[in-house]
């Protein structure tokens, strides 16, 4: 008995509301053998195109995350594929608090002709295997791939950055990098007494003067050394964490890095990703259409 599918290179295609172009649902093998899900779409023809990946917020969910991002948050996936790129919302594993800070740089060694680390992936290490495997495919150019990266998602565009230069452009939008900075937080932050780990949604931090008071700047700027990547940085009006978002980028501006900046205010977090209204359309104004519209102009920039 033989199956439609091949068990090594899984990939399910489904219709997307609205669209014309379908999604490929496909596993990713990772560097320690475990798989991440993603949902690729394609614009028209063969290629090779260049690639933009999405990443919004911390780990978990697996390809049910994937699919309700598809079809409920796919409004910028549609501008990316109506300007020539194909693109892919991607899962990875959890974020592990600290994990980056304390862990250490990841080495990977053999023993008895297998893998052996010092330390598990992180989930920003996920997004680098999913990277250099649609480098294999014979529709994507490897040197045109782009990141979009959102909350959670932009520290990660950070810290791949810092370890990785195999991307050509990338997205930082309300970058949550409070651990690539080494943020000591306030006491707006605390420790949960059930689990000993810090919780941080409240932490106020949208002034950047307090903020570059409160990093370790020369952990953040040994960090940042490495980056090569043009990047811009989003910031958002009001936001609590905006502080965060402009040290983000005024550390890699004074280094001299390829960095710029846009802000714009909006009362939703991760305002670049429009999201389905009660009524089942998108709810998209006018700041979205023009954060959106600087998005394409600086990837349009660097990858075409």
């Amino acid at each position: 008995m033989t199956t439609a599918l091949d068990p090594e290179h899984v990939v399910v295609t489904e219709a997307v509301p609205d669209s014309d172009v379908p999604v490929q649902l496909m596993y990713v093998e990772t560097w320690d053998g475990l798989y991440a899900p993603i949902g690729v779409r394609q614009p028209p023809g063969a290629g090779p195109f260049p690639v933009v990946l999405l990443a919004s917020g911390n780990g978990g969910g697996g390809m049910a995350w994937i699919r309700d991002a598809v079809n409920n948050k796919g409004y910028i996936m549609e501008r990316l594929l109506e300007a020539g790129y194909a693109c892919a919302w991607l899962r990875y594993r959890s974020e592990v608090e600290l994990g980056y800070h304390e862990g250490g740089p990841l080495v990977r060694d053999i023993r008895q002709g297998r893998d052996l680390f010092n330390r598990s992936p992180l989930e920003y290490e996920d997004e680098i295997a999913v990277i250099e495997y649609l480098k294999t495919l014979p529709w994507v150019d490897p040197d045109r791939i782009g990141l979009i990266g959102m909350s959670h998602g932009g520290e990660m565009v950070l810290k791949l950055t810092s370890d990785y230069d195999g991307v050509a452009a990338a997205v930082a939008s309300e970058p949550a990098s409070h651990e690539f900075l080494a943020l000591n937080p306030d006491d707006t932050a605390f420790v949960n007494e059930e689990t000993q780990l810090r919780n941080i949604e409240g932490m106020q931090m949208s002034e950047v003067d307090k903020v570059r008071a409160r990093i370790d700047e020369p952990v953040a700027r040994a960090r940042c050394e490495s980056i090569t990547t043009p990047m811009l940085v989003m910031g958002r009006e009001e936001d609590h964490l905006q502080g965060i978002f402009i040290a983000s980028y005024q550390i890699l501006a004074e280094m001299g890095k390829p960095v710029s900046w846009v802000s714009y205010d909006h009362p939703l977090h991760g305002y670049v990703v429009p999201v389905r209204g009660a009524d089942g359309e998108y709810e998209v104004n006018d700041v979205q259409h023009e954060a959106i519209a600087a998005v394409l102009g600086f990837l349009d920039e660097h990858l075409k």
